[in-house]
């Protein structure tokens, strides 16, 4: 694969395993569940998937140990792969994977309300209130129709302590998401202010910072870790027989380990650095409607026109929340550009659109160089 010159056919597929195999990873969690232990199936998924990237990594001769790098790796690491897979895992066993995607879609949500310093420009933004509204309303509707469903008091109440649970497993995954990204734009900042120490570190080797394979495989290993010893501590490795677990489970748990934690994050990462990250995060759109469609065809699991509906209004939520973003695409921007550039050409006379075309290109080129060095002065 060219990494500086990726073919469409590389980046194609790297979008199909983001976009399918992703959204499938609700389905054969559900799968799994039918053998495995909500916190033993953590635990072997993530130990396995975080050792085999960790060699991976040692392979490709990356370096593997840095304190701070991993301290935050860590922290990372339990709020978005423990604190939100345990909240997917042990939710799944009482309600469908689709309904579990669909809050899950709703992440956005959070990330709103909890990123403090952007609060004045999210609330101040219409389409970001009408999505924030939106998606509350949608994952209203999911609750509502538990809570109006007939069945007995026993279930109804499991159903709805199981969506609360993945409710607060999307607040772990925020926290943790904001945590990752306000700590990388902190460091710059104590390296220029704290000047009393700078003298102390210039004989000082400065650490090489971790590849984001390897900050990943640590993360996936600190999950394992915490997996293990909630399973051990709840007793579930216990009365964990592994000759009892169905060939088709250990399917389902082979799946998640290759395709849903290695190669599917390591697609996700290439693609986030050959592609713009608004368009990478379309993923999102994609994966509940995957889950969906795996739920109702492949489990007992009825999928309600009620839960369809919702879903819809969460994705649209989620565009709603993210217009800003989408609307100041580089790949819009240009599209836009060359309609502009379309509609001078028709209006000019024909001698002088070769000159339309040299002022309107060097006007884009010096807009895309000033978009860049401020971007560098950003990061």
């Amino acid at each position: 694969m060219n990494e500086q010159n990726p073919s469409t056919a590389a980046i194609v597929f790297a979008y199909l395993v983001v976009y399918i195999v992703w959204g499938s990873t609700f389905f054969f969690i559900e799968k799994a569940l039918h053998s495995f232990p909500p916190f033993v199936l953590g635990s072997i998924r993530f130990i396995i998937a975080g050792t085999l990237l960790m060699g991976y990594c040692g392979l490709k001769g990356y370096k593997i140990f840095n304190r701070a790098d991993i301290k935050q790796a860590m922290f990372v690491g339990f709020l978005l792969l423990f604190v939100d897979m345990a909240a997917i895992i042990w939710s799944e066993q009482y309600i469908s994977s689709g309904i579990v995607s669909i809050i899950s879609a709703a992440t956005a949500i959070w990330f709103i309300i909890f990123d403090k310093p952007k609060w004045k420009e999210n609330f101040s933004s219409k389409p970001i209130i009408m999505g924030l509204l939106l998606g509350f309303s949608g994952v209203f509707m999911l609750f509502a129709e538990q809570i109006f469903a007939q069945q007995d008091s026993a279930e109804k109440s499991q159903n709805l302590t199981a969506m609360a649970v993945m409710t607060l497993g999307t607040i772990g995954w925020t926290i943790g998401s904001l945590a990752s990204k306000y700590s990388q734009k902190r460091k710059p900042a104590i390296e220029q202010t704290d000047k009393t120490e700078k003298t102390e570190k210039t004989d000082k080797k400065k650490e090489e910072p971790l590849n984001v394979m390897v900050k990943t495989a640590w993360q996936m290993v600190t999950a394992g870790t915490t997996f293990t010893v909630v399973a051990l501590l709840t007793g579930e490795y216990q009365s964990f027989d592994y000759t009892r677990v169905l060939p088709a489970d250990w399917g389902a748990m082979i799946y998640l380990v290759i395709m849903g934690s290695i190669l599917a994050f390591s697609s996700y990462i290439w693609l986030l650095q050959m592609r713009p990250a608004t368009e990478v995060s379309t993923y999102a759109y994609v994966n509940p409607i995957v889950a969906l469609m795996l739920a109702h065809f492949f489990t007992n699991h009825q999928v309600t026109a009620l839960q369809i509906f919702g879903l819809i209004i969460v994705l649209f939520s989620v565009l709603l929340m993210n217009w800003n973003l989408y609307k100041n695409n580089r790949t819009l921007r240009a599209l836009r550009h060359r309609k502009k550039l379309k509609k001078l050409k028709n209006m000019a006379p024909k001698s002088s659109i070769p000159r339309i075309i040299e002022v309107a290109e060097f006007d884009y080129k010096e807009k895309k160089k000033l978009q860049k060095d401020k971007t560098e002065n950003e990061a």
